[in-house]
C-alpha cells in the first residue's frame, strides 16, 4: 500500500502553505484566482494567477478569495484550496492522508463545515481545525498551554490579528485592517501624491521589502521604481530612497501599535502582567517589516519579538499538531 502522509495547511489571505508529515513544507502558492467575469469561469489558480495580476484585461478579474481574515467568496475558497490540496496529495482513492488545517478567525461555523467537505472531496481522510492565533503561537514556541498569558500578533496580508492566549485558550480577541496589503497601498499612495508616479501591486510589495521599515534604516538604502508618469502617461524611473518609505509606513505602524495597545488595556490585570513580563510575540509574513518589533517596544516599553521564520509559524504549528496528536488535541476545534 503507498504510504499515507498526513498534511497541515495555513489557508492564509495572501498564500496557502501545506507541510506533509516527514518531509516538510512542500507548497506555497498565493491565495489568488482569476476568472472570466461573464463567465465566471476559472482561468488560472496560485502562482499562474498571481502573475496576471496588473496585466489583465478589463473582462478579466484576479481576486483573493480570502482578505482581513474573513471568506469573502467561499466557492472560489474551496475550489482553490481542493486545486493546491489534490497537487499535493494526487488522486487517492485507497490510501486518504488526514490534516490539519489553520483557519483565520473570521471564517464562520458554517464555512468551516464546507472546508472540510471540500478536503474530503480533494481525498483528505479526515479534517481537523485550530485557530490560527493558536497555531502561530504554537509555532512560535510561545508559552501559552500552561497558567501564563501571552499576546500574539499574527501578521497577515489583509489583516492583523491580536490574540491574548491563556491555557491553551483564546482569552482576547483583536483584529486590525493593517497588515502587508494595507503597507504597499500606503506606498502607492505616497508615490503618487508626492511624484505623481503610478506603480502597480507587485512593484509595491519589492519596494517594502527592499525600503520599507517601521524604524529608519542606518545605513540609508536606495532603489531604482518605474512605474507610470500620470502627468505625461509615459513611464518613468525614480530613484527612491529608504527614509521616504518610512515616512510613507509610518502612519499604518502607528496605528498597529494603537491596536496593540488597546488589547492590552482589555486584557485582565494578572494577564497583563504576564504580558509585560514573556513580552510581545510577532508572527506571520508582514512581520518581517524592517524594525517593526522595535518600534512597538520604544512605544509600549513591553519586550517584543518576531518569531524565528515568522511567515511558516502558523503551518508549523499545524505540523506539531500532526506529530504530537495526543498531547495537543485539546487545541483543535471542536
Amino acid at each position: 500500500m503507498a504510504q499515507v502522509n498526513d498534511i497541515g495547511i495555513d489557508l492564509g489571505t495572501s498564500n496557502v502553505v501545506i507541510y506533509m508529515k516527514g518531509k516538510g513544507i512542500v507548497f506555497r502558492e498565493p491565495a489568488v484566482v482569476s476568472i472570466e467575469q461573464e463567465s465566471h469561469s476559472i482561468l488560472a489558480i496560485g502562482t499562474e494567477a498571481y502573475r496576471m495580476i496588473g496585466r489583465t484585461p478589463a473582462n478579466i478579474q484576479v481576486i483573493r478569495p480570502l482578505a482581513q481574515g474573513e471568506m469573502i467568496d467561499f466557492e472560489l475558497t474551496s475550489t482553490m484550496l481542493r486545486s493546491f490540496v489534490t497537487r499535493v496529495i494526487g488522486r487517492r482513492v485507497l490510501s486518504r492522508p488526514r490534516a490539519v488545517m489553520a483557519v483565520p478567525s473570521g471564517v464562520k461555523e458554517m464555512e468551516q463545515k464546507a472546508l472540510i467537505s471540500s478536503m474530503f472531496d480533494a481525498g483528505i481522510r479526515r479534517t481537523q481545525l485550530v485557530d490560527k492565533n493558536i497555531a502561530a503561537a504554537l509555532g512560535a514556541q510561545a508559552n501559552f498551554q500552561g497558567p501564563y498569558g501571552c499576546l500574539i500578533v499574527d501578521m497577515g496580508a489583509g489583516a492583523s490579528d491580536l490574540a491574548v492566549l491563556y491555557n491553551g485558550t483564546v482569552s482576547v480577541l483583536s483584529s486590525i485592517s493593517i497588515g502587508g496589503d494595507h503597507f504597499d497601498d500606503a506606498i502607492i499612495r505616497y508615490l503618487r501624491k508626492k511624484y505623481n508616479l503610478l506603480v502597480g501591486e507587485r512593484t509595491a510589495e519589492q519596494i517594502k521589502i527592499t525600503l520599507g521599515g517601521a524604524a529608519k534604516r542606518d545605513p540609508g538604502v536606495v532603489m531604482d521604481v518605474t512605474g507610470r508618469n500620470l502627468i505625461s502617461g509615459l513611464p518613468k524611473t525614480l530613484s527612491i530612497e529608504s527614509d521616504e518609505i518610512y515616512e510613507a509606513l509610518i502612519d499604518s505602524v502607528n496605528d498597529l501599535i494603537e491596536g496593540i495597545q488597546i488589547v492590552i488595556e482589555r486584557t485582565p490585570p494578572q494577564l497583563a502582567s504576564d504580558i509585560f513580563e514573556a513580552g510581545i510575540t510577532m508572527t506571520g509574513g508582514a512581520a518581517n517589516l524592517y524594525g517593526i518589533a522595535e518600534a512597538v517596544q520604544q512605544v509600549l516599553k513591553i519586550p517584543c519579538r518576531v518569531a524565528q521564520d515568522a511567515r511558516d509559524c502558523v503551518v508549523m504549528g499545524c505540523a506539531k499538531v500532526l506529530m504530537e496528536p495526543n498531547t495537543l488535541r485539546y487545541l483543535l476545534k471542536r
